[in-house]
């Protein structure tokens, strides 16, 4: 044995399997001085492997938060947004990622975390990717009900003209929690408003373009009220970010802020049901520690 491989460290991880992952999946990931524990995340061990989509991720963020143990997002799951913004694309980046951090490279970062907490002061849920209240969390609910397979390949897209359709504008009331950061509240008519970490949700749709993971703030994306024409003429913008420059939307920056509606809304993040407005929206900085390529 070379003196090289005698100071591999030896990793013990757990292994978290998404819907659509299999054993087989994981198999790569079982290199000799790694061991995989099929368990709850866990201070005492080195790392999470978490193989999924954005939703998987989602459930484990509470853990992987509290326990600080580095994550490793291999995309197996109908929407990996999150992955590919930890620049992860396929499970073969993600195995050599995972390679280098077995081998000590040290590839970890540390990233924020947004939070949602029901305004009747209940246990807050946090997200990666993007929260939202309106119209995508109506879009979110269609596309929930769809075969995996279709959620994948466009099915996102489908559940948000279907949303359009039925949606019905509403009067939303926003303030920021922190004087120095967006405005200081909207009052108006409008079809939604997301709060993302990270550019993209529904399978790479650019909702905040100008998002970055460890900046300490929120990109905040209010849509105000227009015709139903109008808006369906502009829905292909989201896929480039161009949409952020219509007149139609208020694009701003955020440390956290405090939304009531017309009528209680669902609130989604990272596309899993949270509860309804009221809520406060806030953003927990170097919240998750991430394995990186």
């Amino acid at each position: 044995m070379s003196s090289q491989c005698a100071k591999t460290p030896h990793v013990r991880a757990t292994a978290i399997l998404g819907p659509a992952a299999s054993e087989e999946d994981l198999q790569p990931f079982r290199l000799p001085n790694v061991e995989l524990l099929p368990a709850e995340i866990r201070a005492s061990t080195a790392a999470a492997l978490i193989l999924g989509g954005d939703g998987t991720v989602h459930r484990q963020l509470s853990a992987l938060a509290e326990c600080k143990v580095p994550a490793l997002i291999v995309p197996l799951g109908s929407g990996n947004d999150f992955a590919r913004a930890l620049g992860i694309s396929t499970p073969a980046e993600a195995l050599q990622a995972w390679r280098k951090f077995c081998a000590g490279a040290g590839n970890v970062r540390e990233i924020d975390l947004g939070c949602v907490r029901p305004a009747d002061a209940g246990e807050p849920t946090y997200f990666c990717c993007v929260a939202g209240v309106g119209l995508d969390s109506d879009a979110n609910r269609r596309a929930n009900a769809m075969p995996r397979w279709l959620r994948a390949h466009g099915g996102y897209l489908l559940a948000a003209l279907a949303a359009i359709h039925s949606f019905r504008p509403q009067t939303f009331n926003v303030e920021t929690l922190h004087a120095s950061s967006g405005p200081p509240s909207i009052r108006e008519a409008g079809y939604m408003i997301a709060f993302a970490n990270a550019p993209t949700y529904g399978h790479g749709m650019r909702i905040a373009p100008a998002a970055v993971l460890d900046d300490n703030l929120l990109e905040v994306c209010f849509v105000r009220g227009m015709t139903k024409l109008r808006l369906l003429r502009v829905l292909p913008k989201v896929f480039s970010g161009g949409h952020i420059n219509l007149d139609e939307v208020k694009y701003f920056q955020a440390e956290g802020l405090r939304v009531d509606t017309e009528s209680p809304l669902d609130v989604y993040a990272d596309g899993e049901y949270v509860c309804q407005t009221p809520v406060e929206i806030g953003i927990l900085p170097k919240a998750l520690r991430v394995i990186v390529p």
